[in-house]
């Protein structure tokens, strides 16, 4: 009843997305100032053991449960991961020429542990996104605290919403009602994953407030070498994230892989034309942002488009998101790493395009509608339209007063002292570089300020801003 290659797939993609949180770091962590990569490496990394930690106790059950509640969120039978080691997860599949019905789970069933731990990478990288938009200026407990209490009240239910299939878990268990009434479509997180985490991204950039001396100071990426290396090994993980989301090593998982290649290829090369256009120069920083950028916009759609499809979204995601990103400027909310211009804006281009590109001639089980140009109307995009506004509301606003609690408690922002000698040393004790063996008077070897501390011996601050 098990499919054991099915199940090689399935553990083996939920460790290239587990891969891509680090990657994360790698990706953020070059883009902020050398002062701060640390505490940006260490804000993706907690998410790991915390979400962890959450989703054992409460959130698979949460999200997976048989639904507790109109189809907002599940029940607690998995609490503690209850009812999983050596319990399965499929669906009852009719023979289309003879009409025989084999009963759940299936012939394709999985063990619900390796569904567990797929999904569990999920959650962890979804509040590791929202990072990047608070940049430079977060006390890490503070961050810690937001991670916890939105992936409890925000993304273990909104992925109930999605990803909940009817019949999945338990022969007569009931999902969400995005993927089971409304019947919107998205294969990989578009609207659970993306708009949620842009979203909530831009609910806290409001609430922290400005950098200091953003937008008249230029933040420049501090090495580069790691933007790049962190989207390659975004772009190597997310073929778990996409591919293994068909759940089986078959057609499907192949559609998916073709489509999110084709996707990034694309997207790159309308990133760069956007800014040879408007900048005169196509930039490295471009290139890896165009490449998370069609990740982010095929992730919903590549199970349902065709390949030429794929390529569509691609390059309108990437030109998109290229002109997105100075959005922020305009509107005078300052997302450091531009979380909003790449995720919400992509996560709403590639959920939307479904819309216009979706079509069930390669993918028959696809819930939804086919698109307006495979001859569907303009249901299936009202019913995407409809899911990325309702996700897009409710994590906005769940992150709107998360962050304004934590914020009138503990503390959100550190002090502008550290955020000018930078968080590193003031949250972390700690130095991403060591410029003591270049020497020199007056240069990076130096003697450094030294500040006093109430539990110990004196530490050494850096007195230069990179």
């Amino acid at each position: 009843m098990v499919n054991a290659g099915n199940t090689a797939w399935v553990l083996v993609s939920a460790a290239l997305v587990m891969l891509m949180t680090p990657g994360l770091a790698f990706f953020y962590g070059g883009m902020v100032r050398s002062k701060n990569v640390l505490n940006m490496l260490m804000m993706n990394f907690i998410c790991l053991a915390v979400v962890g930690v959450l989703w054992a106790l409460f959130g698979y059950s949460w999200a997976f449960g048989n639904d507790a509640f109109g189809g907002l969120i599940g029940g607690n039978e998995f609490a503690g991961l209850a009812n999983t080691i050596g319990h399965l997860v499929g669906y009852a599949a009719t023979d289309p020429a003879t009409g025989a019905v084999t009963p759940w789970p299936g012939n394709d069933a999985l063990p619900t542990t390796a569904f567990v731990m797929f999904q569990l990478m999920f959650a962890v990288i979804t509040p590791a996104l929202i990072s990047g938009a608070i940049a430079d200026r977060t006390k890490f407990w503070a961050w810690t605290a937001f991670v916890a209490g939105w992936v409890t009240l925000c993304y273990f239910p909104v992925a109930h919403w999605v990803f909940a299939f009817d019949g999945f878990t338990g022969p007569d268990n009931t999902g969400g009602w995005i993927a089971n009434v409304l019947k919107a479509e998205d294969f990989a997180g578009g609207t659970a994953v993306h708009i949620n985490a842009g979203a909530a991204a831009l609910a806290l950039a409001i609430v922290l407030g400005r950098r200091k001396g953003w937008p008249r100071e230029r933040m420049r990426p501090h090495n580069l070498p790691f933007v790049l290396l962190g989207a390659s090994l975004l772009w190597f993980g997310w073929y778990g994230f996409n591919a293994g989301s068909a759940l089986g090593a078959g057609d499907l998982a192949g559609l998916a892989f073709t489509n999110t290649t084709l996707a990034t290829g694309t997207a790159v090369l309308g990133w760069l034309v956007v800014e040879q256009v408007r900048d005169g120069k196509p930039t490295t920083l471009g290139a890896a942002s165009g490449a998370v950028a069609g990740l982010v916009a095929i992730t919903p759609a590549c199970g349902f488009v065709t390949p030429l499809g794929a390529l569509a979204i691609g390059v309108i995601a990437g030109a998109l998101c290229a002109l997105a990103v100075g959005l922020k400027y305009r509107f005078g909310f300052d997302d450091s790493l531009d979380v909003v211009g790449v995720h919400l804006v992509g996560g709403l281009v590639g959920t939307l395009l479904i819309g216009l590109f979706g079509t069930s001639s390669v993918n028959a089980a696809a819930p939804g509608e086919n698109g307006l140009f495979y001859g569907g109307g303009l249901t299936q995009l009202g019913r995407q339209a409809l899911a990325a506004g309702a996700v897009m509301l409710y994590s906005f606003l769940i992150a709107l007063i998360l962050g304004y609690l934590i914020k009138a408690t503990i503390g959100f922002r550190v002090d502008d002292d550290a955020e000018v000698i930078g968080i590193d040393e003031s949250e972390h004790a700690e130095t991403g570089y060591d410029y003591s063996g270049l020497g020199g008077a007056g240069g990076l070897g130096s003697p450094r300020p030294r500040l006093a501390t109430s539990d110990g011996p004196a530490r050494a601050i850096a007195g230069k801003e990179n």
